[in-house]
């Protein structure tokens, strides 16, 4: 994306978060929408949690249908974006463990929580655990309250998996700012389509080469907590391993740059959470994953298994600075494989026995239905991409023998 086309984002974004910022502080005192307090799922260790959520008002959105219409659509994305935080809200939180303590945070001037919850008692077993969030300042007497759920990754976990979203995982075409917003405002999380057979290849890559690793998965984007339900309700839907999901905040700058800044922040913090585990890096090439994954590869070097990119802006100079890039990852010690199939990336994997050979037939079949060629899923191709070049800069595996 042209550098102007982001300081033009960047600039639209802002003016909007500024008026919404605004009339919000005017509407909460005229607003009577009750309050309401969201969880969002974090991540831990056996000795403390990272506790996510949000307070602010409840502009009542439902549950999404898959015969909705577009203008319900745009109805419910409109009430997300215009929904008006609780700024420095008192909050309780309490984790769903033996002998756990209270702890009372403060807010942030956007409603925002972000706390590291020490454990009084560890949790008994890996896995997904609770911690409660009650509303210690309730306005109005009414009370709030919600979990968020906070993973730690279990003992059998051979690596991680760090993936993005957009374009990535779900198609989001977000290179053309106007069939992005359309995606956005006009559908839903039943109704905006995977990327074919991406769902069975991170169920393989959770499964791991056992098929009972519980690999860990975090998502790392730069879309807005805004749409958290959103994102959750889609992976739910389309039966993608859930995992950790961490959003940014609306912030000034420009988009590459935002991007870069909050991904590679937040890559590092879980890095540092866990020190001993390796991990597979999954992204795109239409922003800017491959710098941002090619430098993590650099300051962590023998610990990145592969990165793997979806190529979706298939244009000679994006793919002959992906192609140095990947020979910069394998000079590190890693390796880079840019291509428009999932296929690709599940074949190179079970080549490394990072997951099950079995799995593949599993992703081919998934890739078929996902693509209206069989009669188990609607044809819904959704973008439609030129055919790009398989890049495979690897001394074990070349292109042809993931094609």
């Amino acid at each position: 994306m042209a550098h102007w086309r982001d300081d033009l984002i960047g600039l639209f974004g802002e003016l909007a978060w500024q008026a919404r910022r605004s009339a919000g502080a005017i509407g909460r005192a005229f607003d009577t929408d009750p309050v309401q307090m969201v969880g969002y799922r974090g991540y831990g260790t056996f000795d403390r949690a990272l506790v996510l959520g949000r307070v602010l008002q409840d502009e009542g959105v439902g549950a999404p249908q898959p015969e909705q219409s577009r203008v319900r659509n745009l109805m419910a994305s409109l009430r997300r974006i215009e929904s008006d935080p609780l700024p420095f809200a008192r909050v309780r939180i309490q984790a769903a463990t033996a002998e756990s303590k209270v702890h009372e945070i403060v807010a942030d001037d956007e409603g925002f929580l972000r706390y590291w919850l020490p454990y009084a008692t560890p949790p008994r077993a890996p896995g997904w655990h609770q911690v409660s969030l009650d509303l210690a300042d309730p306005r109005s007497g009414v009370t709030a309250r919600a979990t968020a759920r906070v993973l730690t990754p279990a003992p059998t976990s051979t690596f991680g998996v760090v993936s993005d979203i957009d374009d990535t995982v779900v198609q989001s075409e977000v290179t053309n700012f106007l069939r992005a917003a359309r995606m956005v405002l006009l559908e839903n999380a039943l109704t905006r389509l995977p990327f074919p057979g991406v769902a069975a290849f991170y169920r393989a890559l959770e499964r791991g080469a056992t098929g009972a690793d519980a690999n860990p998965i975090f998502y790392v984007s730069s879309s807005p907590w805004n749409l958290y339900d959103v994102i959750d309700g889609f992976l739910d839907a389309q039966r993608i391993p859930p995992g950790p999901l961490l959003l940014r905040d609306w912030d000034l700058g420009r988009l590459t740059e935002r991007h870069a800044r909050h991904k590679a922040t937040v890559i590092r913090e879980i890095f540092d959470t866990y020190p001993a585990l390796p991990f597979v890096l999954v992204g795109d090439s239409g922003q800017e994953d491959p710098e941002i994954y090619a430098s993590l590869v650099r300051e962590n070097p023998g610990r990145i298994k592969a990165v793997y990119i979806r190529n979706v802006t298939p244009n000679v100079e994006r793919t002959d600075r992906i192609q140095a890039l990947a020979r910069e990852v394998a000079a590190a010690g890693s390796t880079l494989v840019l291509a428009d199939d999932t296929l690709a990336a599940a074949k190179h994997a079970a080549m490394h026995g990072w997951i099950a050979s079995d799995a593949l037939s599993e992703i081919g079949g998934e890739k078929r239905d996902d693509e209206g060629k069989t009669d188990a899923k609607a044809d819904a191709p959704g973008v439609d991409t030129q055919p790009a070049p398989t890049v495979v800069v690897d001394p074990e595996i070349s292109a042809d023998d993931v094609k």
